[in-house]
């Protein structure tokens, strides 16, 4: 997998001084990631918004509709 910015790459650079993680780890993932630029963070994605649709309550019944489909006595 590669780093996603210059931060991940620091932090796992002093992961693999202090013991860690191994060299084989580190240069796996340098590897993959090349000669790519990489921004110093990557921030969170941003939330899907997500058209909302009315939702429909029930009806509520009254006697006077029970009533008049002859059910109400």
């Amino acid at each position: 997998m590669p780093f996603k910015s210059q931060a991940q790459r620091r932090k796992f650079a002093q992961l693999l001084v202090e013991g860690k993680i191994s060299n084989e780890t580190f240069e796996e993932w340098n590897r993959e990631t090349g000669a790519k630029h990489l921004p110093e963070r990557v921030g969170r994605k941003a939330k899907s918004t997500r058209k909302s649709t009315a939702k429909k309550s029930p009806r509520k019944r009254t006697r006077s509709q029970g009533a008049a489909r002859g059910r109400g006595r």
